[in-house]
């Protein structure tokens, strides 16, 4: 089968044959017809997540995936072969990737795809969506709530601000101001970053927020803390030290439960999935350097058949 690989940490990501994959009791094997790119599938192949999980070269990066069955394990039920699926591939060790043909994924990740997103939309929602949805169930956000969402028109504020609004929230989202409109267009109130945030935060909620989601890091981080009116309900997914100061810090994990909801919010259009670039297996190292810009808005996908 076809796959991306990345021999060594650093390295160019390449197109290459490998075998196929085994299929565990419990796993679900799919037949890729898209691949989410994410920011963290570049920076574990750089090695930049090597000091917390074991990373086995070489490497078929990638966590999320949308596809069709083509096998299960013996001891898997709820799925057979030609069902329609999306997952996020996460485990504690990285090497058999979603960048492939091919991938073997643990059925406890594997959720229906939802009818109403196109194959391009399910292949970037998983990772996203997640880290979305479990950051909002962290800071406790229900109707009534108002939201800072920093960095609201990447690929998780993006997810953030539409999930909040569909629970009733209130939403401000930073982002740039070309991106005002996008993030209108979401159901957000879009304010700028940079110098004189927390001000024009306080501008639009006097009395501070309920709850701020910091999916960007450095300045947001403290902005987050400073208008929030409890720093239990300060939530980053970039900086493990906001515990230190009474926030919560969240790496997404996989549920078929959170994924299915996702799914439900997708097909009662609530929520949709913005993607900005669908690009072909061979391109793969172009995505990367567009991911790396950090200027993207929505979601990069892999398409691999």
């Amino acid at each position: 089968m076809k796959a991306v690989t990345v021999a060594a940490f650093g390295a160019t990501p390449q197109v290459t044959e490998q075998p196929e994959p085994k299929v565990g009791p419990d796993t679900v094997l799919v037949r890729v017809k898209v691949a989410g790119i994410n920011p963290v599938d570049w920076k574990i192949a750089a090695g930049r997540l090597d000091p917390i999980m074991y990373v086995y070269l070489p490497l078929i990066p990638g966590w999320d995936v949308a596809g069709v069955v083509e096998r299960v394990g013996a001891a898997v039920t709820e799925y057979a072969p030609g069902d329609e699926v999306i997952a996020y591939n996460r485990m504690d060790t990285a090497q058999h990737g979603t960048y492939a043909e091919l991938v073997p994924v643990p059925v406890r990740a594997v959720a229906r795809k939802p009818a109403s997103l196109t194959w391009q939309q399910a292949g970037g929602l998983p990772l996203a969506g997640l880290t979305a949805y479990q950051s909002l169930k962290a800071a406790d956000v229900t109707k009534g709530d108002t939201v800072l969402v920093n960095n609201a028109a990447g690929g998780v504020g993006s997810f953030a601000v539409q999930i909040a609004v569909a629970a009733g929230a209130r939403v401000i989202g930073t982002a740039s101001e070309a991106k005002a409109d996008y993030l209108r267009s979401l159901g957000a109130d879009p304010v700028t970053y940079g110098d004189g945030l927390a001000d024009r935060v306080r501008a639009l909620a006097p009395e501070g927020v309920d709850a701020s989601l910091d999916f960007y890091g450095g300045e947001a981080t403290a902005v987050s803390l400073e208008v929030t009116t409890s720093p239990s309900r300060v939530v980053s997914i970039v900086d493990p030290a906001i515990r230190e100061r009474g926030g919560r810090y969240v790496f997404a994990h996989p549920s078929h439960a959170d994924l299915t909801k996702l799914g439900d919010l997708a097909d009662a259009r609530q929520l949709t999935v913005h993607v900005q670039r669908e690009v072909p297996l061979a391109e793969v190292a172009d995505a990367w350097r567009l991911s790396q810009e950090g200027h993207t808005t929505g979601k990069i996908v892999l398409r691999i058949s």
